[in-house]
């Protein structure tokens, strides 16, 4: 948070969004539970912020020692990003067969092809059953999972992609390392 937004702030009887649902047993979670930053994601494999945001995490994972847990909680907005939604099922498909970040980075390393045919290689590539892959994809077998974090994300004030939290509080700054380093400190 910037310096000018800390005063206006300060002055106006608001205080910051904090994370309404803490993270549950069913979320996917990266990196240890006593880490000195834990980011909450409500994001989209078709956003080009998430996508953004998705380099910067691999670099606070450097400056930080890997010090750092990542929450992903699915937020397609289908509306404007067509493939969103069916990404997101493909992600939890894979995580079904226990691969779900390895499925995560592909999505967020090819956000440009998350049509199904491409999803269908991105399985083969990690070695996936693709005839479950491919059921649980026709089936929409994780559809209202993908539902439900998204109503959670609206629950937590969340209208956009991404909506990231920070250490529990909401983060709407530069999807850099250093301003959400900087943001983590304790106030």
């Amino acid at each position: 948070m910037s310096p000018l937004d800390e005063k206006i702030l300060e002055g106006s009887g608001l205080s910051l969004s904090h994370l309404l649902l803490p993270i549950q047993p069913n979320d996917h979670v990266q990196g240890p539970a006593d880490a000195r930053l834990t980011l909450v994601e409500y994001g989209d494999y078709e956003c080009p912020a998430c996508g953004s945001l998705f380099v910067t995490i691999s670099q606070l994972h450097e400056k930080l020692n890997h010090s750092v847990r990542v929450v992903y909680r699915h937020y397609p907005l289908s509306g404007i990003h067509p493939q969103a939604q069916l990404a997101s099922e493909a992600a939890e498909a894979a995580g079904a067969q226990g691969k779900f970040w390895e499925m995560h980075d592909l999505l967020f390393q090819n956000q440009n092809a998350l049509a199904e045919k491409f999803l269908m290689v991105y399985a083969q590539r990690l070695a996936l059953d693709v005839n479950r892959f491919r059921k649980d994809l026709k089936g929409r077998t994780f559809e209202s999972v993908v539902r439900d974090d998204f109503k959670r994300g609206v629950a937590n004030g969340v209208y956009g992609t991404p909506g990231l939290f920070v250490n529990g509080v909401r983060y709407s700054g530069l999807l850099e390392a250093d301003p959400i380093i900087q943001f983590s400190q304790p106030r």
